[in-house]
């Protein structure tokens, strides 16, 4: 009986390893495109999601807590965050604006 000489098996052995390869290569490039539709799917999200705001004073102070089509949020400086962020301000202290009330639609009250 003949044997596989050791240049066969060492060519067996390199086809195993290649296939090997692209199989890894395709799961990467899998859970990259998975990656990318996630990161693309939550910046829809993020772009989606209303912006609330807080009103500062003119110290910089954080002062009011807006609703997003809240139309008392005036002019002033108001850095627009995401609901947990107002939903932190508004406990930590920081005032809900008396006209959108945004500690009820927050559900803080």
């Amino acid at each position: 009986m003949n044997e596989p000489s050791r240049l066969a098996m060492l060519q067996f052995a390199r086809r195993i390893a290649v296939q090997n390869l692209e199989q890894i290569d395709r799961w990467i490039a899998d859970e990259e495109q998975r990656e990318t539709e996630h990161a693309a799917a939550e910046a829809r999200r993020a772009a989606a999601d209303p912006q609330w705001t807080i009103g500062l004073t003119q110290d910089g102070r954080p002062e009011e807590v807006h609703a997003p089509d809240c139309r008392m949020a005036g002019q002033r400086r108001r850095p627009t965050v995401t609901v947990d962020q107002a939903r932190e301000a508004l406990v930590q202290g920081v005032t809900a604006c008396a006209f959108c009330r945004p500690d009820t639609e927050l559900g803080l009250l």
